[in-house]
């Protein structure tokens, strides 16, 4: 189980762990700006401990063999489906964020759709290596698409639409990863396109308001398009070097709902401006690329889908965080990779660059 060689070690990816390091010092800072109006640090030290518990997270996985997580899949599979049920019948968030996603045991409270994230990568990936010689056989790929879709059934339920796009997404990217034919390709997109009418009318009035907000940015500045409005105006103030950091009005006097998760970004625009928007875009981009590396070096299909599904979610948390907030994407509780305050969705990150160093670490295939 833990085997690591010197020779392994050397194999350590210090370029993406430090990059990750430098994205959460980024995060922090900006935390404390977003929450210096309502003078308490409680958001500061809860994304600090999660971030210090990451780290040694990070450390564990880095020292366990992957593939003995590997060996745990059907365990973890029912054990994130068990979290989810749990989730529907004694969750709470309903009053609060619409959506019955957290899940309170004594003091600790915690969304189990972030730990699902990483069961389900786990999981799924192993299920695909296992049945990878016949993925393109129809019921093989009935198999592996039923067992992805359960879990994101019950997300669904909750209902938590944005939580459930990011589940698709990584699933989809992770199947073709896998070798899928095209022609799958082609008939998912015509029954998706075919679906929308249906889709369309089982949307909350809430998700419809904000796609109708989204093509017409003008059309309810003042109640269901205010968020977006004030995320929009505060980065274009920022210009190119931004008002400076803990000065930023719209951030400074509350204008800007949610500044410390979803909208993060219109802190760092209004503050950081320009320059500070594309420090935290190159950030990104190292640890994508070396994330990509990782997979593409792996050695066996299942550590690389791991990291290839891991990689997709973390592209559209950030594409859709930082879409959503300059106007190009519609508004989706979507929080952005390190930044956004949240102590578990913090720690499931951690976890997630932890994996893909083991990876990178053992994709000799070590015994354990």
């Amino acid at each position: 189980m833990f085997n690591l060689k010197k020779k392994s070690l050397k194999r350590f990816d210090f370029i993406l762990f430090i990059t990750v390091l430098l994205l959460c010092a980024y995060g922090l800072v900006m935390i404390m700006s977003a929450t210096l109006s309502l003078e308490t640090a409680r958001h500061v030290k809860t994304q600090a401990i999660s971030t210090v518990l990451g780290v040694i997270a990070i450390v564990t996985l880095v020292l366990l063999d992957y593939q003995f997580i590997g060996k745990l899949y059907i365990p973890i599979y029912v054990l994130c489906n068990l979290l989810l049920v749990a989730v529907l019948l004694f969750g709470f968030g309903e009053d609060q964020w619409g959506a019955r996603s957290w899940l309170k045991i004594g003091p600790i409270k915690f969304q189990p759709a972030e730990f699902v994230k990483i069961g389900l990568i786990i999981s799924l990936a192993k299920f695909i290596d296992k049945n990878k010689e016949n993925i393109n056989e129809p019921l093989t790929l009935f198999k592996i698409l039923a067992f992805a879709g359960f879990p994101v059934l019950l997300i669904l339920r909750q209902p938590d639409a944005g939580t459930a796009m990011v589940f698709v997404f990584f699933i989809a990217v992770m199947i073709f990863a896998a070798g899928i034919d095209w022609k799958y390709i082609w008939y998912a997109f015509l029954v998706g396109i075919l679906s929308l009418p249906v889709l369309w009318f089982k949307l909350d009035e809430f998700q419809k308001e904000r796609i109708f907000n989204f093509l017409d940015p003008e059309r309810d500045t003042s109640n269901t398009g205010y968020q977006a409005m004030q995320g929009r105006v505060a980065i274009g103030s920022g210009k190119v070097f931004g008002r400076g950091l803990f000065k930023g009005v719209y951030t400074q006097f509350n204008y800007i709902p949610e500044k410390q998760t979803d909208f993060i970004f219109a802190v760092i625009g209004e503050e950081l401006g320009l320059i500070g928007g594309l420090t935290l875009i190159i950030l990104y981009f190292i640890m994508l690329y070396r994330l990509i590396k990782i997979a593409k070096d792996s050695n066996d299909m299942f550590g690389s889908l791991m990291v290839i599904g891991m990689t997709s979610m973390f592209v559209f948390h950030i594409w859709e965080n930082i879409g959503m907030t300059i106007g190009l994407m519609p508004i989706t509780g979507i929080p952005l990779p390190f930044l956004s305050y949240g102590g578990t969705f913090q720690l499931v990150n951690m976890v997630c660059i932890g994996i893909a160093l083991s990876v990178g670490i053992h994709k000799d295939g070590l015994n354990f």
